[in-house]
C-alpha cells in the first residue's frame, strides 16, 4: 500500500471546503470549512496535516489553545495527539471563575474575548489554532489574552487563510496556514 503525500492529502482538504458565493452578503465568496469535516477521509488528512505541522515546526509545544468556536473542532483533537493539554478562548461571558479578557475589532464593531486565569501556567509554549485568518483581529487578540496569563505564543496555526485581507499583518508571532486563498 503507497503512502499519501501531505501534497495529495491537502488538495484533497481543499477540494471538500465548500464555496458559497454572496453569504453572509453580496460580494462575499464564503469558504465553508464544514464541507471537508463532514467527509471522514478529509477529516483525517486534516488531522495528519495539522498534527506533522506542528511536530515539525513547534515541537516543545505545552497548550494547544482554541478559538471560539470552530477553533474548538482543532484544539482538542491536536492536543491529544500531542499528548499536551487544550485551553478554550471564548467570547465574553461564557468562562466560569477567573478570567483575563481582550476587546478586538471586527469589521463592523467589536468584541471580546476571555480566557481562564489557570488555563495556562507561566513560561507555557502555545500554539493558537483556528479554522480561518481574515483580518486578524481574533488571532491578535488571542496573542494578547495567551501572554497576559504569562503564556508564550509559539505560532498560530490556521486551516485557511483570506490572504487578500491582510490580517497577518497585524499579527504579532509566526503564522502558518495550510491553506491561503
Amino acid at each position: 500500500m503507497s503512502q499519501i503525500s501531505a501534497e495529495d492529502k491537502l488538495d484533497y482538504v481543499k477540494s471538500k471546503i465548500g464555496e458559497y458565493p454572496n453569504f453572509p452578503k453580496e460580494g462575499i465568496l464564503f469558504r465553508d470549512i464544514f464541507g471537508a469535516l463532514t467527509d471522514p477521509k478529509a477529516c483525517v488528512y486534516l488531522r495528519d496535516l495539522l498534527v506533522q505541522y506542528i511536530r515539525q515546526s513547534q515541537p516543545e509545544v505545552e497548550v494547544i489553545v482554541g478559538l471560539d468556536s470552530r477553533g474548538f473542532l482543532f484544539n482538542l483533537l491536536l492536543a491529544t495527539e500531542l499528548g499536551v493539554g487544550c485551553a478554550p478562548i471564548r467570547k465574553k461571558g461564557k468562562l466560569a471563575g477567573e478570567v483575563v479578557s481582550v476587546e478586538y475589532q471586527l469589521e463592523y464593531g467589536s468584541d471580546t474575548f476571555e480566557l481562564q486565569r489557570t488555563a495556562i501556567q507561566p513560561g507555557q509554549k502555545v500554539v493558537i489554532v483556528d479554522d480561518l485568518l481574515a483580518t486578524g483581529g481574533s488571532l491578535l487578540a488571542a496573542s494578547e489574552l495567551v501572554r497576559k496569563v504569562g503564556g508564550v505564543v509559539l505560532e498560530s496555526l490556521v486551516v485557511m487563510e483570506l490572504v487578500g485581507l491582510d490580517g497577518r499583518k497585524k499579527l504579532d508571532c509566526k503564522v502558518h496556514s495550510l491553506i491561503k486563498y
